[in-house]
């Protein structure tokens, strides 16, 4: 079976990713992917929650500036997109992320993770069968936690 092949770069990748598209390394998108960094895989961010981290730590960033950020860093895979019922989470992309998905909660937006070899499984068979490489694979399963039943 063939290997899953994954884009995300860190640190002086991410300066090189955004020459090749002719953008810049701007302070703002430095400390937004500094804070994923710093926070860890597993961690889920709104847009909201990065301007307050960022507040938090003494960092202006615009919230305008946040939100095309974001986009844009999921566009380069270093962050990956989780639609849930209050709206889109960012994470830190990393070679693991391929391996796991995610459980939301529609009412509170509770979020867990799992693995599955499995939905892993079916999205390199899925690529095979219509020529595609791998680069990810996502399953967002939604459902009502315990709490809010």
């Amino acid at each position: 079976m063939p290997s899953v092949s994954m884009h995300p770069e860190t640190g002086g990748s991410l300066q090189q990713g955004l020459h090749q598209d002719g953008r810049r390394l701007t302070p703002q998108r430095r400390r937004i992917l500094e804070l994923f960094e710093s926070l860890g895989g597993g961690r889920h961010l709104s847009a909201e929650d990065v301007h307050h981290q960022l507040l938090d730590r003494e960092l202006r960033v615009s919230l305008a500036t946040i939100y095309r950020t974001l986009r844009l860093l999921v566009e380069m895979g270093f962050l990956q997109e989780l639609q849930t019922s209050n709206g889109s989470q960012f994470e830190l992309a990393d070679a693991e992320h391929i391996r796991h998905h995610h459980l939301v909660c529609v009412r509170c937006g509770r979020t867990e993770e799992f693995e599955s070899e499995e939905v892993l499984n079916a999205g390199l068979q899925a690529s095979n069968k219509f020529g595609f490489d791998l680069i990810g694979s996502s399953l967002t399963v939604r459902g009502i936690c315990p709490q809010c039943r």
